[in-house]
């Protein structure tokens, strides 16, 4: 797929490793910039994403959600990351718990643990290593779109089933795999 050029009024590549604040401060820009976001081709049936230029070596994403759609269950592995909402509304859901990263295959939740945002268009988060969350449109007529920045580029995201408070390791995938 092509890659898009850098969202306007975006900087040059930054020589240090970007933090979570400015990879969230590029996705508020990109997330602002509707020419871009009008570009992007949304499809009735699934996501749809394009590759953006990252600050500083990141890897970003503008991505396209029907309605009803999602992501699962999933953590970034060793990035830390960022997103904002740029048409339409998302709502995360995500652990308040840091998990171990490796050397599992189910953990039982406490009660306490899960968090929910509802993220309108303009409204965003980052976040560190290792958190683990879903990203959903709820709505059942309209698209969402947002952006995505990740620090480094994604080495792999591990995919998760749940049931009830059951978190259950399903997939270990690789940036080879989303070729």
């Amino acid at each position: 797929m092509s890659v898009f050029p850098t969202a306007s009024g975006a900087s040059a590549p930054a020589v240090s490793t970007p933090t979570q604040a400015e990879l969230l401060d590029f996705a508020r820009r990109t997330a602002a910039d509707a020419e871009l976001i009008a570009l992007l081709p949304l499809d009735p049936e699934g996501r749809t994403w394009v590759r953006l230029d990252g600050p500083g070596g990141s890897e970003a994403w503008l991505i396209g959600w029907p309605p009803g759609t999602g992501t699962g269950w999933h953590d970034h592995a060793d990035s830390v990351g960022a997103f904002v909402t740029a048409a339409g509304r998302l709502k995360e859901n995500s652990l308040a718990a840091r998990l171990p990263t490796d050397g599992w295959k189910t953990l039982e939740l406490t009660e306490d643990v899960d968090r929910e945002r509802q993220l309108p268009a303009g409204e965003g988060r980052s976040f560190g290593r290792h958190h683990v969350h879903e990203v959903l449109n709820e709505s059942t007529a309209a698209h969402a779109v947002s952006v995505h920045a990740y620090y480094p580029p994604l080495p792999r995201i591990r995919r998760y089933s749940r049931t009830g408070q059951v978190l259950r390791l399903e997939q270990v995938e690789r940036p080879e795999d989303w070729q």
